[in-house]
């Protein structure tokens, strides 16, 4: 074949390959595959349009507007205000987790749901019935009077039930804490 014919049939097959992809892809466009985003088929939403709707689904639908908060300012008379401390780190009952210190003779008290992780010491589970703490590490209940594993996460059901120092520690307990307690 002459250098002529092989660069026309180059050049015809090139063509089509462009003309076929031009053809599917106006194709495609017609299914839906290619719409443009800000349509009626896919919509535009910003965050804080899906956090106010993750907030009424929470809420049981109610619909809350958010509000600003606005910090109070001193005047060139005033002394700067200074903020205070609203947390009580010694009985909470947030939902987020707090390193709590337990020293030798103390007890850390769960409220019911709270959920325990011993980071540090040797703990000992303590129980007012027979029942004890979930270990949901391991999938197991820990009686009164049982040693609790470090790193293991503890889930306390009802209140009254805790951990406590071991008998004979000179250290005390690092514990990570979510939920209700109350240090004694």
């Amino acid at each position: 074949m002459k250098p002529v014919w092989k660069a026309s049939l180059a050049a015809l097959i090139l063509i089509g390959g462009i003309w076929a992809g031009s053809v599917m892809n106006i194709t495609a466009e017609g299914a839906g595959v290619g719409s443009q985003p800000g349509t009626a088929d896919d919509p535009v939403v910003t965050k804080s349009y899906v956090d106010q709707q993750i907030q009424k689904a929470l809420q049981g639908g109610i619909g809350v507007a958010p509000t600003a908060t606005v910090a109070p300012t001193a005047t060139a008379t005033q002394a700067p205000i200074q903020p205070t401390a609203t947390s009580n780190p010694a009985n909470t009952t947030s939902n987020e987790s707090v390193i709590v210190d337990v020293k030798p003779g103390q007890s850390l008290i769960a409220s019911a749901g709270a959920e325990f992780i011993v980071r540090a010491g040797k703990a000992v589970i303590f129980s007012q019935d027979a029942n004890g703490v979930a270990d949901l590490t391991d999938g197991k209940d820990l009686g009164n009077g049982v040693s609790a594993p470090t790193n293991h996460l503890l889930s306390f059901p009802r209140d009254g039930r805790g951990i406590a120092v071991q008998e004979g520690q000179t250290l005390g307990l690092v514990v990570m804490v979510r939920g209700g307690y109350t240090l004694k």
